[in-house]
């Protein structure tokens, strides 16, 4: 069926109600988040508008992500191509389904194949680079040229032209040309830059959660409690939710490729180094050198044990991996015990380490579904290890804005625009930073501890 005809009227419903369903991770409810809403005296990250947010970060940034690592599968022709490709299909299975609840079995049909069909444009591209066809190669583009300027229509519309859709054109067009770019890279050899363009890929598409949702909870203020999706306390519960998906995401990709020897291991880990980067800057750019460098190594450090983990499973050492495990595990102690006393209580210690568990149990366990070639089953791990992230980043932010309200309150001055695509610059950082002087502090006491240690 092709959506830009017959179907087209059949998607353009509002948008806000389909996506105050259920979609795989729980329901955007404005029920569910502060009753008959707001006039609140106190900051809170606890919103509907916030929730939606949430799951619009959540689910277009993974479309990102995964798009990237399913296009770079098919170039390689590697054995997970497919699973990748399944996983990248359940990301779309899960706004379809939310979809289908409300309108039924053929709205939701027909957003799946407006979905779809440029995911599959996507994947045109990457078998005509391939069969070096560049008749093929532009006709893909051309198609996402079209499906372009049709979704910016059919968003401007959807919204009432809250959002416009010659910005829209331009804000896909930098998707467009994020994964292509990453893409063409990646079949260069430049991996270096391939991963650059998969990291503003993953946050154009925040930029873009952020646009959509202040425009849904703008035109539809009841259905949210009358609550704004770009609260300061919003923005810290946003920028934790990309830096903190971004490191699983990265990681798990960096395991893969350390456990298969690929040549793009070392950009792949430079990636998420950088990930790490983001942040000390911005920690270094206010409390200075000494502090920005305590919070790198206790970050670094626990990547580290993954790495060793990896490395260990590659050299089939049991032992080796059961004390990359047992450093993990003092790790979680460490952080949460550290995270625990700099909230003052906000994010209790063994929430965290509970939390902290999870995340090792689920980039370990993917990586050796991974070493065993159950590609499906890893790639649902790293599904869950990315989603997990959203949920620290909701406590974690939580704890710190009970904390500090006052550096939350909604009358701060504005927050860096991100707008509806194009990559944040560092100031967007700077704003974490009002609720993050405890990290480079806790930072040394980590650091200074395992030196206790190891002494």
């Amino acid at each position: 069926m092709n959506w830009k005809t017959a179907k087209k009227t059949a998607i353009t419903l509002p948008l806000s109600a389909v996506l105050l369903t259920g979609v795989g991770v729980g329901s955007i409810s404005a029920s569910g988040h502060g009753g008959e809403a707001p006039e609140m005296s106190h900051p809170t990250i606890d919103t509907a508008a916030l929730e939606l947010r949430t799951h619009l970060s959540h689910y277009l940034s993974e479309h990102g992500f995964l798009a990237v690592e399913t296009m770079r599968n098919g170039a390689a022709g590697s054995a997970d191509f497919e699973a990748s490709a399944m996983a990248l299909s359940a990301n779309t299975e899960d706004l379809t389904a939310a979809i289908t609840s409300v309108y039924g079995e053929e709205a939701g049909q027909a957003f799946h194949d407006m979905w779809s069909a440029h995911i599959g444009y996507f994947v045109d591209y990457v078998k005509a680079t391939g069969a070096e066809d560049e008749a093929a190669k532009q006709e893909a583009l051309d198609e996402l040229a079209q499906y372009k300027a049709d979704f910016s229509s059919f968003l401007e519309g959807a919204t009432d032209e809250r959002l416009d859709a010659d910005a829209l054109a331009e804000g896909l067009q930098m998707h467009v040309n994020q994964l292509i770019g990453a893409f063409d890279s990646y079949v260069a050899g430049d991996f270096e830059q391939a991963y650059m363009y998969e990291r503003e890929a993953i946050e154009h598409l925040h930029g873009v959660a952020k646009g959509l949702s202040v425009a849904i909870v703008d035109q539809f203020p009841e259905e949210f409690n009358n609550t704004k999706a770009d609260t300061p306390a919003g923005e810290l519960r946003a920028h934790l939710g990309h830096l903190l998906s971004e490191h699983a995401g990265l990681a798990t990709i960096v395991m893969q490729n350390g456990l298969s020897g690929s040549e793009e291991f070392e950009a792949s880990a430079a990636a998420l180094s950088t990930n790490t980067e983001d942040l000390t800057a911005a920690i270094a750019s206010v409390y200075g050198e000494e502090a920005g460098q305590a919070f790198e190594e206790m970050w670094s450090e626990h990547i580290g044990y993954f790495v060793d983990y990896t490395e260990a499973t590659a050299a089939g050492d049991e032992a080796a991996k059961q004390e990359a495990l047992d450093e993990l595990s003092m790790y979680k102690e460490d952080f949460s015990a550290f995270i625990a006393t700099a909230t003052d209580g906000e994010v209790p210690a063994e929430e965290m380490a509970n939390g902290l568990q999870m995340h090792i149990e689920q980039l370990t366990t993917a990586l050796d579904l991974y070493a065993a070639e159950d590609y499906e089953a890893a790639f649902e791990e790293i599904r869950t290890a990315y989603a997990h992230m959203y949920g620290a980043a909701e406590g974690l932010s939580g704890g710190i804005v009970n904390q500090m309200p006052e550096k939350f309150s909604a009358d701060m001055p504005g927050m860096p625009e991100t707008g509806m695509g194009g990559t944040a610059d560092s100031a967007n950082m700077a704003w974490m930073l009002w609720a993050l002087p405890f990290l480079a502090l806790a930072g040394g006491f980590v650091v200074a501890r395992r030196k206790e240690q190891a002494e």
